[in-house]
């Protein structure tokens, strides 16, 4: 084993696809970021709001008022610096910190897209990306038509992990035998020309839950293969280009075509580079030539260490939630950063009464008195957002001079079209309850039975 993995390590391949990613990655990212810009998005998710709901560990994570505008200006230059290859190692650090930062500021927007760009941007600052057709490369010393073929088996690694997990994630009775949640979610399309009648007929969304779930589990591999990779590819833009038009995931399945890619040789990466070449006035050929250094050089470090340990913990990180008692969809304790993609419709109302312990007096909150309607729907599911919430009018109430506090809330949840049940104890005083990686008793039981992984 030690002497294939001793020889595994040793191969090296054509730089061009990890070229290729590394300018499709930046130009995509600051697409994003420009269109988070120009939509308003700033202001009206990380500026406007006065309460900002929190990563447990990540407190200290705040969005920076006005400044915040300089930390979308840095991430958006940074993406671009990588897309050319321009200072690569410090540019992809940057963008890696700011657009984490970024994704850290209120746990309120969380998308699983989020965090597949964090960890790729991770993998990225150990990954040789900038050694052919780069800024970077232009010192020949650093230029190289070759890397080690673990850097670019390292990134669909990553991509398998994400499509294989979103698969057996959907391995579920509601996905499988009731359709849900696109039961509820296709009929509401039914404005989207051509295909809006169609979304209305219930075999359709049975085939949609099916296809998807297919399609997730069995896309890494046919892109792996050589023979099948084509088809795949063809698959894999029309699956991403249906759920961009269907649903509002912005540049995500945008993304994932073009990461896609990477599984192709590098052939087909140097016709890319050559049509890039000939927009910018390139001329690749010559640039080609000059480079001497044919197999990448680098000195022993602890790159392939780290990304072994990073891929270990992806693999290993989504199966947490077996750790916790209950339904996972109704508790969502481990459910977060487990690829788990369009699974559930929730719907919530939490009312919360603030009581004085000694005297009894008690009065109920205005949620949206702190609340913009987005965080107060997310909160009104999940319940960390809960606790963290309450936490919070306990804070503000005893600013304000309120003595002896209590918070309760009284919460109902429905769940993929079921009816509505008691989601929090409502004899428990939140402010008693300390957010941990413990699980939270004060959660009601789910009264039904969702099967599947």
């Amino acid at each position: 084993m030690s002497t294939t993995l001793k020889t595994y390590f040793t191969k090296q391949t054509q730089a061009a696809p990890l070229a290729v990613f590394r300018v499709f990655f930046g130009v995509m990212m600051f697409a994003s970021i420009i269109r988070f810009w120009v939509n308003g998005w700033i202001e009206k998710l990380y500026i406007s709001p006065k309460f900002h709901f929190s990563y447990y560990g990540f407190e200290w994570v705040h969005p920076l008022g006005n400044f915040t505008y300089i930390l979308f200006a840095i991430c958006a230059i940074s993406a671009l610096l990588v897309a050319v290859g321009f200072k690569y190692r410090v540019a992809i650090i940057t963008f890696f910190l700011s657009f984490t930062y970024i994704e850290l500021m209120d746990k309120t927007t969380y998308l699983n897209h989020y965090y597949f760009i964090s960890c790729v941007s991770f993998l990225m600052i150990f990954l040789p990306a900038n050694s052919y057709f780069s800024f970077d490369a232009k010192n020949l010393k650093k230029a190289s038509f070759y890397v080690p073929n673990w850097t670019i088996d390292s990134i669909k690694l990553m991509l398998a992990v994400v499509y294989l997990y979103a698969g057996l994630a959907k391995l579920n009775s509601d996905w499988l035998l009731k359709a849900m949640p696109l039961k509820i979610w296709l009929p509401s399309k039914y404005d989207i020309p051509f295909l809006g009648n169609l979304m209305q007929q219930e075999w359709v969304h049975y085939a949609f839950s099916w296809s998807g779930a297919l399609y997730d589990l069995a896309i890494p591999f046919l892109l792996v293969f050589r023979r099948t990779r084509w088809f795949a590819f063809i698959v894999v833009i029309i699956f991403h280009v249906l759920t961009r038009v269907l649903f509002p995931i912005g540049m995500f399945p945008y993304i994932m075509i073009v990461s896609a890619l990477i599984f192709f040789d590098a052939s087909v990466h140097h016709k890319i580079l050559q049509f890039i070449s000939k927009i910018f006035r390139i001329n690749k050929a010559e640039i080609d030539s000059q480079i001497k250094t044919v197999f990448f050089q680098k000195k022993k470090n602890i790159s392939k260490t780290i990304i072994a340990f990073f891929l270990l913990v992806q693999l290993i990180f989504p199966w947490r939630y077996l750790a916790y008692p209950g339904e996972l969809f109704w508790t969502e304790e481990g459910y977060r950063f487990s690829w788990r993609v369009m699974l559930m419709e929730k719907a919530g109302y939490a009312q919360f009464k603030v009581k004085d312990s000694v005297s009894g007096k008690q009065f109920y909150v205005d949620n949206s008195d702190f609340l913009n309607t987005f965080q107060e729907k997310q909160m009104s599911f999940q319940p960390d957002f809960i606790l963290e919430y309450a936490h919070y009018l306990g804070e503000h109430f005893a600013a304000q001079g309120h003595e002896n506090l209590e918070v309760y809330v009284e919460s109902y949840v429905a769940l993929n079209g079921r009816l509505s049940q008691p989601f929090i104890d409502p004899t428990v005083n939140l402010l008693q309850e300390k957010e941990s990686f413990k699980h939270k008793s004060w959660i009601l039981k789910f009264n039904d039975d969702i099967k599947g992984l």
